[in-house]
């Protein structure tokens, strides 16, 4: 297939049903993170699904099998695209708008997309929608022709910079677990560079490094559980940009700004997740609209 990145702007994937049920959004939220005291989100009896999990979807597809990472990826070939290393695509930017809360039921998905960001549309079969997503994927080592191919048709909100006079006005503290991807792979993105040390070696990490999807769903339910007192309906945009990898068992720390009002009642606000052990950035340009929970009455 020649190489025409022209080609590849705006083309539009056919529709793709997906599927889940209650035990997979509990297992989402143990593979993000969810501790004890998170019981709206782990425990059946009362609960709500994180609004995260629709970003698992497009690779989860409506199987509960295990699915191979390299058969996604090829399986919906898109005209104009160079040829992919599966083992060699890295996740850069994920966010998610979420327009209706979760229901605990399967649901259809609507999805056309760009090269460097692609839009999902999460909809029900009588067309209602419940979250849209973009997210871009560096294709490690891929080619085109050459030449520089710059275009966008459409993208997500855009964080604001970290106030730079001012601490944060929230902090969230997190460990990731060693067994944190084993149990993240869980949801569906089974690809093995997340759980082969050889691949993630092949591939210039070193060894196994958690999902970037992970990270974002810790910061997520950071930033729920601190900014909006554990409120699930509360968040309303959540999006980051992946910055450096995170391994199994790294420490995290998720700094928070409000910078100003953001649509239909919430606050925006600015943020950035630390790998507390390398020192490095692990999510930047974070950007959430997100409604604060009511402050206590004296």
């Amino acid at each position: 297939m020649a190489v025409d990145l022209s080609k590849v702007v705006g083309h539009t994937l056919p529709d793709r049903p997906v599927a889940w049920n209650k035990r997979d959004l509990l297992t989402y939220a143990v593979g993000v993170g969810a501790k004890s005291d998170d019981l709206s989100f782990v425990y059946d009896k009362s609960f709500a699904a994180l609004p995260t999990y629709p970003v698992v979807l497009p690779l989860k597809g409506d199987s509960q099998e295990v699915n191979l990472f390299s058969e996604r990826v090829k399986s919906r070939p898109i005209p104009g695209m160079p040829t992919v290393d599966p083992n060699r695509i890295v996740h850069g930017t994920q966010s998610i708008e979420i327009l209706k809360e979760l229901p605990l039921a399967h649901l259809g998905d609507s999805e056309s997309g760009i090269v460097v960001t692609v839009e999902n549309v999460l909809i029900d079969p009588n067309g209602v929608p419940y979250a849209k997503l973009y997210s871009s994927a560096f294709n490690v080592g891929a080619k085109a022709n050459g030449d520089k191919y710059t275009k966008t048709i459409a993208g997500p909100p855009q964080a604001k910079p970290v106030p730079k006079d001012r601490k944060p006005d929230w902090i969230v503290k997190d460990q990731t677990s060693l067994e944190q991807a084993i149990t993240f792979r869980l949801s569906g993105d089974y690809n093995p560079l997340h759980i082969d040390p050889k691949i993630g070696v092949g591939a210039g990490f070193g060894g196994v490094i958690l999902h970037g999807l992970a990270t974002f769903g810790f910061a997520a339910r950071g930033i729920i559980k601190t900014v909006a007192g554990g409120d699930p309906t509360a968040l309303k945009f959540f999006g980051v940009r992946f910055t450096s990898p995170v391994k199994p068992g790294d420490a995290l720390e998720t700094s928070v700004w409000e910078v100003g009002p953001g649509p239909n009642g919430t606050v925006e606000v600015t943020f950035v997740t630390k790998n507390l052990t390398n020192g490095k950035v692990a999510l930047g340009s974070g950007i959430a609209y997100i409604r604060k929970a009511p402050s206590p009455k004296l």
